[in-house]
């Protein structure tokens, strides 16, 4: 019975993850030609420089390079970095969410309408940032920036913000010298959507701290070790100032997404229990990520 479960379980996420890069695919597809090239601005990231490049072409090359096919390329060395740095399984993944979404690049043909700038900007943002978020919440990566944001923390514990705004930095500043310093604008206002958006999606990668007071600390720590695999500190000795009986405190570091799961282990192990959750700016020491491959 375990080993058909181990089954399903392997196969089902198989099938999840391949959905959830198809579905990126015809994001990033829809919100390229439907939006960002009829609006004239371009995207974040990876797909960005395709379109920077692509426009290029278009003014010094007598045959144009296409968006789709330079998405692709421009990810290969990241393929390579993925390979050896994360992981095999992560990175098959992230190859197939590329050819998917190169190929829909090339199958979705761009609208032919005039599109008004900011409409453009704002449901080019939202589309993208859905798909790339919901690719990401799945265990997979988009390529680009994504695997060179995660080697970054897994390597430094860092954010990479500051080289991801970096980038499309330069990205915003060729979208004024191609389309204009109005575009430029309408193009940062896509790529902080699309980042907002993904943020919403996807909340893996932010930490959150759990304090636990409770008079059944045994089968709560039970189940956060068997389920999430976290850490926990006991504080022994606690005492409630209402009924001045003994608790006992734990404190563990959690995902974000980790908080539907710890709130049922505690209320089905202590219906009574007191727990709070506070953002954490910085995690330090032996903090387990969550693994990728």
């Amino acid at each position: 019975m375990d080993n058909f479960l181990n089954q399903f379980s392997r196969r089902y996420n198989f099938w999840a993850k391949l959905s959830a890069a198809f579905f990126y695919s015809i994001a990033v597809a829809v919100a390229l030609n439907f939006f960002w090239e009829p609006g004239r601005m371009y995207s974040s990231g990876i797909t960005g420089f395709a379109q920077v490049i692509h426009s290029l072409s278009l003014r010094y090359f007598p045959s144009p390079l296409s968006t789709s096919t330079l998405y692709f390329v421009l990810n290969i060395p990241i393929f390579v970095l993925g390979w050896f740095k994360i992981g095999h399984k992560f990175t098959f993944f992230t190859i197939v969410a590329v050819v998917l979404g190169a190929v829909m690049m090339h199958i979705v043909q761009p609208l032919n309408v005039h599109l008004d700038p900011l409409l453009a900007a704002i449901f080019g943002g939202v589309i993208n940032g859905v798909g790339t978020g919901f690719a990401l919440k799945n265990g997979i990566s988009t390529g680009g920036l994504d695997i060179i944001g995660i080697v970054i923390r897994l390597k430094t514990g860092a954010s990479y913000g500051k080289i991801n705004i970096l980038i499309n930095l330069v990205i915003v500043v060729c979208a004024g010298f191609v389309f204009g310093w109005t575009r430029a604008l309408y193009t940062a206002l896509t790529i902080f959507i699309n980042g907002q958006v993904i943020d919403g999606v996807y909340t893996r990668h932010q930490k959150m701290q759990a304090m636990i007071v409770t008079d059944h600390p045994k089968q709560i720590i039970a189940g956060i070790q068997n389920t999430m695999h976290r850490g926990i500190t006991i504080i022994h000795d606690a005492e409630g100032a209402y009924a001045h009986s003994e608790k006992e405190i734990l404190i563990t570091i959690i995902d974000r997404s980790d908080l539907y799961d710890i709130h049922n282990i505690v209320y089905n192990c202590d219906r009574y229990a007191f727990m709070s959750v506070s953002e954490v700016a910085k995690v330090y020491g032996r903090f387990k990520e969550q693994t990728l491959v």
